[in-house]
């Protein structure tokens, strides 16, 4: 697993509590923090191997230009997307600064951070496994009977793993 960062992204946005804030704007900066196996792209020097760095940014530009009161809006936008398209992410961190916010006071930066680890352990094997949304294993690799999941859900817990799960897909018939 290695670490992908993509630090001090710039932009000029709208966010803010008061109508003013959205009206006037202001200077934001947003980091982003990715742990991910990109071992095929150090050994085979291709794109696919790792996080597009380019996809990261635009997700980012994105979200800045949808309109948002709270910066902690924005910073869990940002990490919904960049799971729901990045599936190899295995951590991640997105912290949004907000730069001479307007306090009535001199404030450098205000900034929320966003914190995030996708592996769970296997309830069954205990065996670490990737699931960037709560349940997504019993959905994400096939059909499980509803009776199957309740039982093994009683039995061992909501986290069961693509192997342990194998066994008790529902079979294609055709």
């Amino acid at each position: 697993m290695g670490l992908i960062a993509l630090e001090g992204m710039k932009f000029f946005a709208y966010h803010g509590f008061y109508p003013e804030e959205q009206l006037i704007g202001g200077d934001y900066s947003v980091d982003v923090y990715l742990n991910t196996d990109f071992k095929l792209a150090g050994e085979d020097d291709i794109l696919e191997g790792t996080v597009n760095y380019e996809t990261i940014y635009r997700i980012v530009k994105v979200e800045m230009n949808k309109n948002s009161k709270l910066i902690e809006t924005l910073a869990h936008r940002i990490v919904n997307k960049i799971i729901s398209i990045c599936t190899s992410v295995q951590a991640l961190k997105v912290r949004v600064v907000k730069l001479n916010p307007p306090l009535g006071a001199s404030v450098q930066r205000a900034y929320v951070e966003i914190e995030k680890n996708f592996v769970l352990k296997c309830d069954k094997c205990k065996k670490p496994f990737l699931s960037h949304q709560k349940g997504d294993c019993w959905t994400k690799h096939g059909q499980v009977y509803p009776e199957t999941r309740a039982s093994m859900t009683r039995s061992f817990g909501p986290d069961i793993c693509r192997n342990c799960l194998l066994p008790h897909f529902i079979k294609d018939r055709n």
